[in-house]
């Protein structure tokens, strides 16, 4: 029962003070990277380059480009499917950050944006790549070049024919029960900047799709010559007489299957010249245990193209060594080698069993056995059959096949139209050995940014999204640029970053770091505050040049 006077009575007869309850209008909302996604994205000119292209009328309360650079702020905030927009917006400080009440950017708004910007994603992704190299100073002397998969949920049986239509094909992430749509990324050598990327169709031919790119990174370099560096999808007579007639630089490698048979076993042990080079993942590694390499310059070889007229396009070859990738196809053939050994020997006694009752049955298995294993170059065998027609199997491995395999190994081939005064042998490596950023840029688009297979209602707002994805991608690899090149004097390491001892800050780890900052929003006449940031957050944003106690970070 209560009490009087604001006091409560006990169950002994004795009375205390009541607790009161106060109602707090003020909660602390989210901040997290915002005030960095928004001053990058102001000085990428995102909204400014989306809006010139695709106005609103004057009564709209936010235009489209505002939504753009309001969902590259989901994407690097937020990871997560792109569902109830609107309320990541109320828990996160979009108000304060950006001018955008949290209810404007509901469903319905959001897939009028990316209808709106859907056909003008060229002249975007081409004006923000450029404002990346001029306002950034991003080296695109040499760009990387590769496609990946994405996969998609729902049939898509009319999609609009003048966007990159989903298919089925052989999807990066094995999910062959549903369509795929393919994007194309190249990124600079100069910190693995993603400076332009391009949706494609998901059957589309990753070799057909060169020299479009390539024309459109002339446009982004501008007068500035460029390498394109590629995987072997890269090499056709069509791009390479191409590159050649725009004065595009190549390297990439020979795909295996295109290499001369029995090029590699001829050459003597020991062929090469040792390049002064180690790849990052072992320079933790004393000198004695890190890969190395030699190469090789032969004789180059010539590309025809499917006309008789067509002239021969010549091309270096530069044959490369790496003791990391003998190494490794030397464990790789142990294992089949003994996992093929035992399925073999277990055919063999199972012969002439109802398991493999007939010589048929067990050529089948043979050959099952021969291509899951990848054994049939050096695979002898001999089926027989008794008077009564039970089968049996012998078998051996042709050693001299083996050795011949032995002997390539850790050889493979780069193919260049680099004159000899451009680059030496040596150097051709060296430029061609910063592929694996491109790969790595695709793991963040699949990982920190998190796309998932995709659902949307039509293949034109897919392609919109995935341009957005693309810009937060940029805006995630130029904060981890910006860090690194703060750092350098300093030995580039960081402390402080979390769930790690003293290392180099990545992207993924900068953003979590500043995940916790909090944001106490205007209230009572008080302007919105900004605890200070202490500890490695205070680090990053000074390493950043970020000033978070502005109230708008898009003003100038």
């Amino acid at each position: 029962m209560a009490g009087v006077g604001g006091m409560s009575r006990t169950g002994r007869g004795r009375e205390r003070p009541r607790a009161e309850i106060a109602v707090v209008r003020v909660l602390e909302k989210r901040l997290g990277a915002l005030p960095v996604v928004a001053e990058f994205g102001r000085r990428l000119r995102i909204a400014e380059i989306v809006d010139e292209l695709c106005p609103v009328r004057p009564v709209a309360w936010i235009t489209h480009g505002e939504v753009i650079e309001a969902l590259v702020a989901n994407r690097l905030t937020a990871p997560a499917p792109m569902l109830r927009v609107q309320d990541w917006a109320a828990a996160m400080a979009v108000e304060e950050a950006y001018g955008i009440a949290p209810e404007l950017l509901n469903d319905d708004r959001i897939a009028r944006a990316l209808d709106a910007v859907a056909p003008q994603l060229d002249a975007i992704v081409g004006g923000v790549g450029a404002a990346a190299v001029t306002e950034f100073g991003v080296d695109v002397s040499r760009l990387h070049w590769d496609l990946t998969s994405i996969s998609l949920y729902g049939a898509y049986p009319e999609a609009d024919e003048e966007y990159p239509a989903p298919r089925w094909g052989h999807p990066r992430d094995r999910r062959a029960d549903l369509k795929q749509i393919q994007t194309g990324l190249a990124v600079s050598g100069d910190g693995g900047i993603p400076v332009f990327h391009r949706p494609y169709s998901g059957g589309a031919a990753e070799v057909a799709q060169v020299t479009g790119a390539m024309t459109a990174l002339k446009k982004i370099a501008g007068p500035r010559p460029f390498l394109l560096v590629g995987d072997s999808k890269l090499i056709s007579y069509t791009n390479a007489a191409a590159m050649n007639a725009e004065g595009v630089g190549f390297v990439a490698p020979l795909a295996a299957s295109r290499v001369p048979a029995g090029l590699f076993a001829a050459l003597p042990a020991g062929a090469g010249t040792a390049v002064d080079y180690a790849p990052a993942r072992d320079a933790s590694k004393p000198a004695a245990a890190r890969g190395s390499y030699r190469v090789l310059e032969d004789g180059g070889m010539d590309l025809h193209g499917p006309r008789k007229t067509d002239p021969p396009v010549h091309l270096r070859r530069i044959l490369v060594y790496s003791t990391a990738n003998a190494e490794g196809q030397a464990k790789a053939r142990a294992r089949k080698l003994a996992t093929a050994t035992g399925e073999l020997d277990r055919l063999v006694r199972t012969a002439g069993t109802r398991f493999h009752p007939t010589a048929d049955a067990v050529a089948a298995r043979v050959k099952t056995i021969a291509a899951k294993r990848r054994v049939r170059a050096y695979l002898r065998i001999a089926i027989t059959e008794d008077a009564t027609g039970k089968p049996a199997l012998t078998w051996h491995f042709d050693q001299a096949a083996v050795d011949a395999e032995v002997a390539a190994d850790g050889w493979y081939a780069l193919l260049t139209n680099l004159a000899p005064g451009q680059a030496s042998p040596e150097e051709v490596l060296r430029r061609y050995k910063g592929q694996h950023v491109v790969e790595r840029r695709y793991g963040e688009f699949k990982g920190p940014l998190a796309v998932a297979p995709l659902f949307l209602k039509t293949n034109r707002r897919i392609t919109a999204l995935i341009t957005v994805i693309c810009l937060a991608l940029l805006i995630f690899c130029l904060v981890e640029r910006q860090v690194r090149q703060a750092l350098a004097p300093h030995g580039g390491m960081m402390t402080g970053l979390p769930g790690y001892a003293p290392a180099r800050p990545t992207g993924r780890t900068i953003f979590r770091a500043l995940a916790d900052l909090r944001l106490i929003p205007a209230h009572d006449g008080n302007p919105a505050t900004i605890p200070k940031p202490v500890g490695v957050q205070a680090r990053l944003i000074d390493l950043l040049g970020i000033d978070i106690s502005r109230p708008r970070w898009l003003n100038p």
